[in-house]
């Protein structure tokens, strides 16, 4: 098994998380497709099984993309005033480009963050 390098910062660690690197060496691949994870670093051996964002990823990105589409759309409304179907022909495809960046980027960065912190799941002791 390798030895565990010296701690990351913070930063350091979430910057990694947001370039889609492992988050102990900072040099692996995080994923191994869009947003599929790979079993292990393929740098260090860090095991992912650890890694579970759940639907945070999806939250955070609903709420900022939510935002900045609405933003765009009612500023292509107010600037050009469209008719709907041009709002739908330019307005989904941006909202989807938002969507997506943002996804991979969310989820890099919190599992990046569960790494750092080590988190788990609660356990209650009984």
């Amino acid at each position: 098994m390798p030895e565990r390098p010296a701690p990351r910062s913070q930063g350091s660690a979430a910057l990694s998380g947001l370039l889609g690197r492992c988050p102990r060496c900072g040099e692996g691949k995080l994923f191994s497709g869009y947003i599929a994870l790979p079993p292990a670093c393929s740098r260090c051996g860090l095991d992912y099984g650890f890694a579970d964002s759940g639907d945070g990823p999806a939250v955070f990105v609903m709420l900022i993309a939510g935002f900045l589409a609405l933003g765009f759309v009612l500023w292509f409304e107010f600037a050009y005033e469209p008719p709907f179907w041009i709002h739908l022909v330019v307005s989904l495809p941006v909202t989807l480009g938002i969507c997506l960046a943002l996804l991979r980027l969310f989820k890099g960065l919190l599992i990046a963050l569960q790494y750092k912190h080590d988190a788990a799941e609660g356990r209650l002791d009984v």
